[in-house]
């Protein structure tokens, strides 16, 4: 697959055990779902993480970014995914509410973060009476 370059984000905060891996390419599949996409490692090829739109999961999540973002994704709109852990069955799949990626689309780049509170890092990924997504 050919990336091009104006693609590629940057991720000046690293992803937490993934620190070697920087660039990444957001990979959308439009007959999944728009809520759903992939974050691909441009340098490992078999680095892939899934990312879930916080809406899907939970009304209410209003993430206090630290102080730290704005030097490390720039000024501007961000957007906010989690990382999702898929597991059998599907109803038994999670995200991490606690740490999100953070975008800055305009500039590229990208951060993860650790957040402060009560939040869980294995918070169901279906409410509660889904079946399925």
């Amino acid at each position: 697959m050919e990336i091009d370059e104006k693609d590629i984000v940057t991720f000046t905060g690293p992803i937490f055990g993934f620190e070697e891996y920087r660039r990444y390419v957001f990979l959308y599949e439009k007959e999944l779902s728009e809520h759903f996409i992939w974050l691909q490692s441009v340098e490992e090829p078999g680095l892939c993480f899934i990312l879930v739109q916080p809406d899907l999961v939970t009304d209410d999540y209003q993430p206090q970014l630290p102080r730290e973002a704005g030097t490390l994704l720039g000024e501007g709109d961000y957007m906010c995914w989690l990382m999702a852990t898929l597991r059998e069955p599907f109803q038994k799949s999670t995200v991490n509410l606690r740490s999100p990626i953070v975008v800055n689309p305009e500039l590229r780049q990208a951060a993860q973060f650790v957040l402060e509170g009560n939040l869980p890092i294995r918070h169901p990924l279906l409410r509660e009476g889904e079946g399925a997504c």
